[in-house]
């Protein structure tokens, strides 16, 4: 008899112990909840490494197209440089790791991303509705909008004036639906580099892009004194940087520190860096 009460007790204490380690019954996994202006409350999902993940190797590997200056391009010697780069560089040094920042063509990323090739997009990449159905974005890191670019020797006086006309954007980005609502055609490129070619050469009419990007474009590039910037911003933009939508530990820091580069005047310094003097950390 006391060998059987010793028996019970046993599998008593087991059970006591299996039930201590079980999560209970009650518990959910955390889900991220992101909305369009890129902002997010959440709560690390079970099992979720992200955040060791890059710790554990590091380094932080973001991606952009490498086409799109002043946000990142590459320089003479090959590296790759801009805006986006330094705030990359930024945000891994505050994570006590390296900046891997790495290049592709623009229409591949989100997949890039999602099929785990990099930690995250740093690329200028505007926060959609469309796109949150496919990875979640921190809040903005810095806001701008869509501008038509034409010849300043086109005639055009205004942007209805390219209804049935050819302009060029980058593939995969949101301009082609500013292209639509013109009336116009799109002619689809790599990068902005090859938009502005195609219409310094006269291939197209215009070329829809980034405001930044093309007054940069027109003070810096060849010929560049030929762009006219032909009526007002067509939209505003948030820009985010995307992550795997399993990533809330690696989403939730990101958050942590764009933040406090905004509070403490880190993300306006690189801005003015890039951006001949002004501001585009703010709305």
């Amino acid at each position: 008899m006391k060998r059987i009460g010793r028996m019970i007790a046993a599998a008593l204490s087991v059970c006591m112990l299996l039930s201590a380690c079980s999560p209970s019954s009650g518990m959910q996994d955390g889900q991220s909840a992101v909305n369009t202006s890129g902002s997010q409350a959440s709560a690390p999902k079970s099992g979720d490494t992200s955040l060791q993940r890059v710790l554990d190797a590091g380094k932080l590997t973001v991606v952009g197209s490498g086409g799109y200056p002043p946000f990142n391009y590459i320089d003479d010697s090959g590296n790759v440089i801009g805006f986006d780069v330094d705030v990359g560089q930024e945000i891994a040094k505050r994570m006590g790791v390296k900046l891997n920042y790495v290049t592709s063509e623009w229409s591949g990323l989100i997949e890039g991303l999602r099929n785990s090739r990099y930690d995250a997009i740093l690329g200028s990449m505007a926060i959609t509705e469309e796109r949150l159905q496919s990875v979640n974005f921190t809040t903005p890191y810095y806001y701008s909008g869509a501008q038509l670019v034409v010849r300043s020797d086109s005639g055009f006086t205004d942007p209805n004036q390219l209804k049935g006309k050819k302009i060029a954007v980058a593939t995969g980005t949101n301009f082609e639906q500013d292209v639509n609502a013109l009336g116009a055609e799109s002619a689809l490129y790599d990068d902005d580099n090859s938009t502005m070619l195609e219409l310094i050469s006269g291939r197209v009419d215009g070329v829809i892009t980034d405001r930044l990007v093309a007054l940069e474009a027109k003070r810096k590039m060849k010929e560049g004194d030929r762009f006219q910037l032909l009526g007002k911003v067509m939209r505003v933009e948030k820009m985010g940087i995307a992550v795997n939508q399993n990533d809330t530990s690696l989403l939730n820091k990101l958050n942590e520190i764009v933040q406090a580069m905004h509070d403490d005047g880190t993300l306006t310094q690189i801005s003015k860096k890039w951006q001949g003097g002004a501001d585009i950390t703010v709305q």
